[in-house]
């Protein structure tokens, strides 16, 4: 039987850094490397594809520091916006 892959949909994955990192908060997942059990993810800034840096997949799962997809500072901080008729 196939062993399963850890983070099996990583690249091309978009995230949003809870903080800025490098200049930029907006990432995704070009490349991802296997190191016996460790996965790293290599990032790249939506912005600036010059920004390049590798990251322990597993901090992707910290909430406190990544959310999945490209989220806008409201979004992040949990407000909603109101419309007014």
């Amino acid at each position: 039987m196939a062993k399963k892959q850890k983070f099996p949909y990583l690249v091309g994955s978009k995230w949003t850094s809870q903080q800025t990192t490098w200049g930029w908060r907006h990432f995704q997942v070009v490349n991802r490397k296997n190191e016996g059990a460790w996965v790293f993810a290599e990032m790249v800034a939506a912005c600036d594809p010059s920004v390049r840096f590798w990251l322990n997949a597993k901090q992707l799962k910290d909430r406190s520091l990544w959310q999945a997809g490209w989220q806008s500072l409201q979004e992040q901080s949990g407000e909603q916006s109101i419309e007014f008729l």
